[in-house]
């Protein structure tokens, strides 16, 4: 082959390689300029406070501080803030239990009760139930309402107390059902200490943070232990009877005696410490790869169903997402989430410091920006629309689902004490709020414009279910 053809082939090679490079660069500007457009909305109708940072194989593409970390002193959020994760905090937890069993000083299918000899009254409770949420184990949150002294501040070691003394029964026999524990993550937090002979926080620093330079990263009790921290963005609530947002204890006094619990929450970071965290779960640094596949599973309950849920981490697959880890948090006005997709490596990360009626963790919106997909945006229905709606609904196997109107929005109640905005697309579509990955209802009218029946959809879950009018 001559000199000629040759440069003529290298030419080719040349000029194709650089339009891949522009094709790809101008793609990257669209998702930026479109994730900009959606956190700037969010901003400016009140739906978001907060840092977020979005990253692409390690390297971030998109970071937003908006708002304020004081709204007393007015300072503004920047990139470097500190918030309180809640319990996105729990997989540092898991990761401490994993790397005390890599370790050979405990195994996951131990009786928890082995190293909590108080709570023995406890039978066929293991770790791994603790892990992931199938223990049956009473809420403690409940328990310290019913029966803790409020004047107090209540640490791990006064609520394994009140279990000793109180006793509550199991709500379930273990392994018979997914129903998600604080209390689990609280105990996971007590062996950790009693096996490791350090304290929680000793041990994340020591084990976790330290080793990934997480050096924003820490474990902080505001009003049990607290201190003056720098660029630290101050958790608010809003108050229905103030009409305005306030500090937690002011309207919510559980924030307070609860502040020295850890294991289901504490942890407070930043977004790009958590980056460090997510590029460490990629690699060995903490664990190999057969303690992530671990980790990073879902686990069967005793009927063969799935939980869906890891070592301190929601587990999905998706057609078009790959493989998706996730969790949220909300806690004492903070409202945090963290997202990988391990098979793309694409990670998202949330911080916000106002947990609001309005407040959004658009994650659903993000996932559709990052894979070049169109965004169904918001419409207003008037309530003569909206009211029909509600109602309750059942599936084909008598499971049923309550959608409630109130304040002229529609709602749907999964428990009666959680309720998701329904937010309407069309005049028959509506996405649940907070719910990722997205879930939909589509009502369905009869001839005389009657509700009749619903479809109620998860497509990354590969749900679709046809749910009946009841009432």
């Amino acid at each position: 082959m001559n000199k000629r053809i040759l440069l003529f082939l290298f030419s080719i090679a040349l000029f194709t390689l650089c339009a891949c490079d522009n094709k790809k660069e101008e793609t990257d500007n669209v998702k930026v300029n479109r994730l900009d457009t959606l956190f700037n909305e969010l901003f400016e109708e009140g739906k978001f406070n907060g840092n977020v940072l979005i990253a692409e194989n390690g390297k971030a593409i998109y970071e937003k501080s908006l708002g304020l970390a004081n709204e007393i002193s007015k300072q503004q959020l920047n990139i470097e803030t500190r918030f309180e994760l809640a319990s996105v905090s729990k997989q540092f937890t898991a990761m401490g239990i994993v790397q005390l069993q890599k370790e050979n000083k405990l195994s996951y299918q131990d009786d928890f009760s082995k190293y909590l000899p108080e709570l023995d009254f406890y039978k066929g409770i293991t770790i791994h139930d603790l892990l992931i949420h199938t223990s049956g184990l009473a809420d403690y949150m409940e328990l310290a309402i019913a029966h803790w002294d409020k004047s107090k501040i209540a640490n791990n070691e006064n609520m394994i107390q009140l279990f000793e003394k109180v006793k509550p029964e199991l709500e379930f026999e273990p392994g018979e059902k997914f129903s998600y524990s604080n209390t689990g993550y609280m105990l996971l937090a007590t062996i950790i200490e009693r096996v490791s002979g350090k304290s929680f926080e000793g041990y994340l620093k020591e084990k976790i943070f330290d080793p990934l330079q997480m050096t924003n990263t820490f474990v902080y009790r505001r009003w049990y232990q607290p201190e003056d921290l720098d660029n630290y963005a101050q958790g608010y609530i809003y108050s229905d009877s103030l009409a305005q947002i306030v500090l937690p204890y002011e309207a919510n006094r559980k924030t307070v005696y609860l502040d020295g619990i850890v294991g289901d929450g504490i942890v407070n970071s930043t977004v790009y410490d958590l980056l460090k965290w997510d590029r460490a779960l990629y690699g060995d640094d903490l664990v190999n790869d057969e303690d992530k596949k671990i980790i990073f599973s879902s686990y069967k309950l005793n009927n063969g169903s799935e939980t869906k849920y890891g070592y301190g981490w929601q587990i999905s697959n998706s057609k078009v997402y790959g493989r998706r880890v996730a969790h949220a948090g909300s806690w004492a006005g903070y409202e945090t989430y963290i997202e990988r997709h391990s098979d793309k490596d694409k990670t998202i990360i949330i911080l916000q410091n106002h947990s609001t009626p309005k407040t959004e963790i658009p994650s659903s919106d993000i996932c559709k920006i990052l894979y070049n997909q169109p965004i169904e945006k918001e419409i207003h229905l008037d309530t003569t629309i909206l009211k029909p709606y509600s109602g309750l609904y059942e599936n084909a196997k008598g499971k049923e689902y309550h959608l409630q109107f109130k304040e002229k929005q529609l709602f749907f109640l999964p428990k009666p004490e959680i309720e998701l905005r329904l937010i309407p697309v069309s005049k028959t579509k509506f996405i649940v709020d907070r719910v990722s990955p997205e879930l939909t209802f589509t009502f369905i009218l009869n001839e005389k414009g009657e509700v009749e029946k619903c479809r109620f959809t998860q497509v990354e879950k590969e749900v679709d279910r046809e749910l009946i009018r009841k009432s």
